[in-house]
Parts: structure tokens; sequence; C-alpha cells
């Protein structure tokens, strides 16, 4: 028996409660073989912590809200070489869900003031807390793309979260994002999917304040983006985060793996694509995030 089963089925006979990962097209089944409904906990139910100061151990978490293929790790390993920042691979925690299995066990919560929604939340911070302080640093930073999916639940959840955005010319996070699912999608289908953590990550820079930085200038002047990162977040700029590389392993999955990433050096950047060669797709987000200066036929994107 897996020791998954085993341990989810000595927390429902004890606490009435399991803890499952929601992964998008799971399908999870029960001992007899049924598919069990994942949790998702309605937009009502989602609500600020009742008591900020202790129901939640973090203090002013940073999330980098960025699309696929756009430097997110690169710029996550920069920040994490730096002495005070913990930023770790792609923690998915917003996918961490939290299931009542009895009627008894969901009122017993709700007297004490919890909703699923709210128990969610004590379990994101717990488990990012952990990681943190396993460490031994003061400011963690989570880089999952698919949190512009849930930026509106993050800020929600950390009403002092922080927030970085990071951009890049679009059609190179298409032609990136082809390159890394071509073995699963067409180029048009890779750019779909492409756009649409691009049209996350405009909603999220619409409806949030943080500091917009693009993957072009931190690739060719790393110095001074990393710099306005540290003035952003407060901390003193250190040399040693030019030099990332330190044995870190990267794992296929939780962020790039290639070698380039593996190198421990900022490498230069490519060039931009030429207009013509923008996608008709991506000309409206291209022209919205000045990659594209001028376009009559750039619609809705």
């Amino acid at each position: 028996m897996a020791w998954k089963s085993v341990v989810n089925r000595a927390l429902a006979r004890t606490t009435g409660y399991q803890v499952v990962h929601a992964r998008r097209g799971a399908q999870l089944t029960t001992p007899a073989g049924r598919a069990p409904k994942i949790p998702r906990a309605a937009d009502e139910l989602v609500r600020p912590p009742a008591h900020p100061e202790t129901d939640r151990l973090l203090r002013a978490p940073v999330f980098l809200i960025t699309p696929v293929r756009s430097g997110s790790t690169l710029l996550r390993s920069l920040l994490n070489a730096h002495s005070m920042v913990h930023s770790p691979h792609e923690l998915h925690v917003r996918r961490l869900r939290v299931q009542p299995m009895t009627r008894l066990a969901q009122r017993s919560m709700e007297m004490l003031g919890h909703n699923e929604a709210d128990l969610e939340h004590l379990l994101w911070d717990r488990v990012m807390h952990r990681e943190l302080t396993l460490h031994g640093k003061q400011l963690i930073v989570d880089k999952t793309p698919s949190n512009g999916f849930a930026w509106s639940r993050i800020q929600t959840c950390w009403p002092d979260a922080r927030f970085i955005f990071l951009l890049r010319h679009p059609a190179s996070i298409a032609a990136s994002w082809a390159e890394a699912t071509r073995h699963k999608w067409t180029p048009a289908e890779a750019t779909e999917d492409a756009l649409r953590y691009m049209r996350a990550t405009e909603r999220a820079r619409n409806n949030l304040s943080g500091l917009t930085v693009r993957y072009e200038n931190l690739t060719s002047d790393p110095g001074a983006v990393t710099r306005g990162i540290c003035e952003f977040l407060g901390i003193p700029w250190e040399t040693q985060m030019l030099e990332y590389g330190g044995g870190e392993k990267y794992v296929k999955g939780l962020g790039d793996w290639g070698r380039k990433i593996r190198s421990g050096a900022v490498q230069p950047p490519r060039g931009l694509p030429d207009e013509d060669e923008i996608p008709t797709r991506l000309r409206p987000i291209s022209l919205r995030w000045g990659y594209l200066e001028h376009d009559s036929s750039a619609g809705q994107a």
C-alpha cells in the first residue's frame, strides 16, 4: 500500500480530514474505485485571515507573477543567491486542498471559525513558512507561473504579499514554449497555451501593485535589474547574486532545467523577433507590453 494512502487513511480516522494535491487532470480513486470530487473552495468562502498575527506565520511573502518560459527560473536563482532570500523551485501550494471527510469534521471546524478556504490558507502558509525556516533566511519568493491564475486568492490569503511581474517578448515566450512542448503540442497549440499565461499575468498587473521587470533587461544588465528588485524588497543588493551557481539541482517540471540555467551564469539575451515574426494571436499583447509600437489590426487578446 502506498505511503500516501496510509497517511491519508490515518488522517481521516483521527481528524476526519485528508490533504490532497489537486493536480490538473488527475484522477484520484477511493479504495472502492470511485473517483472522489477534488474540493475547490467556492469564491464566497475565500476571505482574509480573521486574525492575521496568529493565522499567518509568513510576513510579506513575495510572488513572481509571470508567464511560462519568461526567465522566472533565472530570476528566482539570482534572488535565491541572496543571503536573506529563499526562492525555491516551483511550490504549487495553491493546488493543495483540504477536504473534510465527514460532516462532523466540517461542523467542528466551523465551530472554530474555519471554512475550507481558511484551512487551505493555513496549510499553504505553514508549508511555505517551514520551507523558509529550514533555510534560515528572512524572505521567501515563490515563482510558480500558474500563480498568475490565482492572484486574487493569493492576495486574500496574504494581504501583505508583494508581487514582481516578469515580462518577456510574447513571440519569444511562444517559441520557447513550443520547443519545450514539441512532443505534446503543435506550435499553434503551444502559442495558445502560452497566451493563457500571458493574459493571466496581464490581469494580475492590472489589479495588483508591484514591480515590473523584463527578461530582456534582466539578461542584458542583471546588476541593474537585481538592484532595482532589492530596492523594491527593502534589502541590500549583494554581488553574489550575479554568480548564482552553486550546485543547485534543477528539476524537470518544476522550472527550467536546461544547460543555460545550470551554467550558473546569466547568458546574453537572444535578439528580439522582428515585427513581422509576431503571430497574429500575440500582436495585441505585444502591443500592450510595449514590444510592438503600433498595429492597427491588433484587437483584444
